[in-house]
């Protein structure tokens, strides 16, 4: 059953009892990690933005929790810590009947944060459209004239 949520506290309400528990302590240690983050739904999933970039996603499955994106970065530097873990095209996989690794989602979540400020950093400010000048370069060749057909 799909259902569009308003807000982080449905989407865990209406989550089995069994994984309520691992997702506030996955909000929490989020929000610990983010204090500034605003909380939204996005792709019907909880989400953490800063400066309005998607940070870290999360949500539950039917026997595990996922945390998303997990880029090669983040899976490079954490790679001892999520040796655990299951992951596969930029999701990290948390078994339901394990402990939640609160420190682990503390870091990555920051991980994350930090990674998006750099993005943001390196990314060329926005540009207007310049309307082109139509100088001539030195030794730029003329177009060829087109020949006329015979009529």
């Amino acid at each position: 059953m799909t259902r569009d949520f308003k807000s982080i506290d449905d989407y865990i309400a209406a989550q089995p009892v069994v994984a309520r528990t691992a997702l506030n302590q996955v909000r929490n240690a989020i929000r610990k990690a983010l204090p500034r983050a605003e909380e939204g739904i996005s792709y019907k999933i909880p989400v953490y933005r800063l400066h309005g970039e998607r940070i870290i996603f999360f949500a539950a499955w039917t026997r595990h929790y996922s945390l998303y994106p997990a880029g090669d970065g983040l899976v490079a530097k954490f790679k001892n810590e999520l040796a655990p873990y299951e992951i596969s095209r930029g999701t990290i996989r948390f078994p339901l009947s394990d402990p939640v690794p609160v420190k682990l989602i503390e870091a990555i979540a920051k991980f994350r944060a930090t990674e998006s400020s750099q993005r943001t950093k390196t990314k060329p400010p926005a540009s207007r459209r310049t309307r082109r000048t139509t100088s001539k370069k030195a030794g730029a060749r003329k177009p060829a004239k087109r020949k006329e057909r015979a009529r």
